[in-house]
């Protein structure tokens, strides 16, 4: 390959990287670009979990042997069967060299390489590849992972020049994660509570949107709990606001466990003292049991007060939900129902007959105001007796 198919080569898998919106995106870029580049069969891109002393394979693309998944789910493999990663690697580093790729072969040593490795060759051989070269990814100066490019029997052996390029490529493939890692985690702040941990208000609002048009368009039952933490301005004001933190904390950790009653749910922090839980697919009556569950847990939670909580479902008789708005708004104000009730258990829009109060409040039009010549001839009435009011 010339220099310039090589440039290009190495653009378009810079160009591919920066287009991902997701780190599976960012991985399949990673791998497909490098093997297009390196003009393989098969590509793999491995993660190195020092924690567990294995390499976990994060995707595999091109032609997948039998047993070989695009996004696998567990398949990893012992570092201590790779000894270049732990021993070569490490020396190589601490000696001031560079990580540079190598080559791997069904027969053994080829260009380039640190070392025989027994099992990197029973791989190519029983999944039918003549050749490998791998190259190590190296983040914040240390070993992240490895990039692996593989070739079929009927093409050329990598040579020396391919693993000199791979290397470029794995350098190109570090810095794209390390970007995507950057924009993942400023995603993560943007839909993040701070103090929580919890899901925020963007979100939700978002979830929310996205769950409505699948009710309009699919009919899939959306459910959505508005809970207000009680007591946390009194707990402000006498014991001061760490421990008000300290509540809402202790909240949110009870909701995320009753939340995980509810398949897929998502647990927010809404802002000050208010909390809600969205499930998209469950029925109703799993979400107000949960919701029943995180009453009964928050009225344990001390210097806390209980909470006060509301459920809507587009399971119940609610009437026609054809938006975010109505479905938020009815949650809402069953919650302020359930406070001013001083309810133990959740109060449940829709759920208390044809003359529901929740949505009969939600649903009544607002009255006119009323023109100056209305209130003035308001105000000139004059009752039984004679005088003015």
């Amino acid at each position: 390959m010339g220099e310039n198919r090589r440039l290009a080569a190495v653009v378009k898998l810079a160009q591919g990287m920066a287009a991902a919106h997701t780190p599976r995106e960012s991985w399949r870029a990673a791998a497909l670009g490098a093997c297009q580049a390196l003009e393989g069969n098969f590509a793999a891109l491995s993660v190195w979990e020092r924690e567990r002393g294995r390499l976990r394979v994060l995707v595999n693309v091109g032609e997948l042997a039998p047993g070989e998944e695009e996004f696998p789910e567990d398949e990893t493999y012992p570092v201590h069967q790779f000894p270049e990663i732990t021993e070569f690697l490490h020396e190589r580093w601490a000696a001031g060299g560079e990580p540079n790729a190598w080559v791997e072969t069904d027969e053994g040593p080829a260009a380039g390489r640190p070392g025989y490795c027994h099992q990197r060759v029973t791989a190519l051989r029983r999944r039918g590849r003549r050749c490998c070269v791998v190259a190590p990814i190296v983040q914040h100066g240390r070993a992240w992972g490895e990039l692996y490019v593989a070739r079929t029997a009927d093409a050329p052996l990598f040579t020396r020049s391919d693993a000199d390029f791979a290397t470029v490529l794995a350098a190109v493939v570090a810095a794209g994660l390390a970007q995507t890692e950057r924009l993942e985690e400023a995603r993560r702040l943007a839909f993040t509570d701070a103090l929580t941990g919890l899901a925020n208000r963007r979100a939700v609002d978002m979830r929310l949107e996205e769950a409505i048009e699948r009710h309009r368009a699919d009919g899939v039952p959306v459910s959505l709990v508005v809970c207000d933490l009680n007591g946390l301005k009194k707990v402000n004001d006498t014991l001061g606001h760490a421990v008000g933190d300290r509540l809402l904390e202790r909240f949110g950790s009870v909701l995320s466990l009753c939340g995980a009653m509810v398949p897929g749910a998502l647990v927010a922090r809404l802002g000050g003292d208010e909390f809600c839980l969205l499930a998209v697919g469950p029925s109703a009556d799993e979400v107000v049991k949960a919701a029943d569950e995180l009453c009964r847990r928050a009225a344990e939670l001390e210097p806390g007060e209980g909470v006060a909580c509301g459920v809507a479902s587009t399971e119940d008789d609610i009437g026609p939900v054809r938006s975010a708005r109505r479905l938020f708004r009815l949650a809402d104000a069953a919650q302020y129902r359930a406070k001013a009730l001083r309810a133990d258990r959740p109060v449940v829009a829709g759920r208390e007959g044809p003359e529901d109060p929740v949505v009969r409040l939600l649903d009544e039009p607002p009255p006119a105001p009323r023109t100056g010549a209305e209130r003035r001839r308001f105000r000139g009435r004059r009752p039984p007796g004679g005088r003015a009011p």
